[in-house]
């Protein structure tokens, strides 16, 4: 029998105004201390095609070894099948892992931890380090990545005084003796040791030995940062302060010293694909801590730099080396030719980054718009102090620019220097 009865539709209910939802309210506080890039914020405002930008750390592109790439690629690819992409370990390929370790006497491939780039690594060794209110020792400046890194967790910064040569290992001595009399131990240091970001400045080997036998002295962690230790282009490579301390303590297990290094600068950025070498306790819970946030670096990009590694790197690294030599070299002499008298600049050795120090009074970050007018663009030196500072100091990158663009650039520069002084 059929049904002849209706279902009656209810009425539209009115929409009710709600208050837009506050998102920053559920944030938790590690998220409300991260802090945006002031250096990728300067790249957002300088894309302009005809403004000279001298403020991103960026390899130059024309130096990438893309046909190599692609005949790694292929190899991987047919080397190991389906398995180049695949879920791989978290320790990362094992191949690679080993050519690492063969890179230092007595290391083993147990010390060492594949990172998608140097970036997670430092985010990393920051969440299985530091403890919120953890003194950290910088240095003044260092590198804003590593600030931002490990901000969420809490630490409390110690700047390190720094001269031409580096850390001044005798004021960092006084500064561990005092903080010791305060029980207030800092529980690591963080050092670019060659061709800092952002000075360009190379820490002495005689600093290098002085800085390891303070923090085994003092019980002091220290985390070296070596994205660029093989772009040298002027004098003698110097040994790393995680080797100086392998030949102290003999064991990798005993050194305080927690080295990482990247394929970006030698290679290419966009694989990805870099290094932390420690003691074991450290890496076993790297291990840990990357499972959580990726759970592994890809496993094709690592296959790939295997396959580099052996011939195409080192020719590589050369290319980068002399370009990069004749551009900072291009530079210098556009500084000296073009800047007004007063103005300070570091004479960098290797690397991609010189520090410019204008005199006392001047704000860099207040000329910035002025020289965007001008068609050119640095990066101004107050975000690279943990504690603030530097207000009369700048970055210059010459990685990235063309011979033609440092001539134009340094010239604009120097004119918007000189209108202000």
């Amino acid at each position: 029998m059929q049904d002849m009865t209706t279902t009656q539709t209810p009425a539209a209910q009115p929409r009710l105004e709600r208050p837009a939802p506050d998102f920053t309210a559920l944030l938790s506080d590690r998220a409300r201390l991260m802090k945006a890039s002031t250096i990728r914020e300067l790249l957002k405002l300088t894309q302009q095609p005809d403004i000279i930008n001298f403020g991103g750390g960026l390899p130059a592109p024309e130096l990438f070894p893309l046909d190599d790439i692609g005949r790694a690629a292929s190899a991987a690819l047919e080397r190991y099948g389906p398995a180049a992409v695949q879920y791989g370990t978290t320790e990362g390929h094992l191949p690679l892992r080993e050519w690492i370790a063969a890179q230092t006497p007595g290391l083993t491939p147990a010390h060492v931890q594949i990172t998608t780039g140097s970036q997670q690594a430092l985010d990393l060794l920051g969440k299985i380090l530091i403890n919120e209110g953890d003194s950290v020792l910088v240095e003044a400046p260092t590198y804003l990545g590593a600030l931002q890194s490990f901000q969420p967790y809490g630490p409390q910064y110690l700047e390190m005084p720094t001269d031409d040569h580096g850390i001044d290992v005798d004021a960092l001595e006084e500064l561990l003796r005092a903080q010791r009399a305060q029980g207030r131990m800092p529980k690591l240091m963080y050092t670019i040791p060659n061709f800092q970001n952002p000075t360009g400045r190379t820490l002495s080997l005689e600093r290098r030995r002085r800085l390891v036998e303070l923090s085994g002295e003092y019980g002091v962690l220290v985390i070296e940062d070596d994205p660029y230790g093989k772009l040298r282009f002027v004098g003698e490579e110097l040994p790393s302060l995680y080797s100086l301390s392998l030949e102290r303590c003999g064991n990798p297990d005993l050194s305080h010293v927690i080295y990482c290094s990247s394929f970006s600068k030698t290679l290419v950025p966009g694989l990805r694909d870099a290094w932390v070498q420690a003691a074991a306790p450290i890496t076993d819970k790297l291990v840990q801590a990357k499972q959580g946030a990726d759970l592994h670096t890809p496993t094709l990009t690592q296959m790939i730099v295997a396959e580099l590694v052996q011939d195409v790197l080192p020719r590589q690294i050369e290319r980068v080396r002399v370009a990069y030599g004749e551009r900072a070299a291009l530079m210098l002499a556009g500084l000296r030719e073009h800047f007004p008298q007063g103005v300070q600049f570091t004479e960098p050795e290797g690397g991609m980054f010189l520090w410019v120090t204008l005199p006392e009074g001047l704000d860099t970050a207040a000329l910035l718009p002025r020289a965007v007018e001008n068609r050119v663009a640095y990066v101004p030196g107050t975000p690279f102090y943990a504690q603030g500072g530097g207000a009369n100091t700048m970055r210059l990158s010459y990685s990235n620019a063309t011979p033609a663009q440092i001539e134009a650039g340094i010239a604009a520069l120097g004119a918007t220097l000189r209108s202000a002084l």
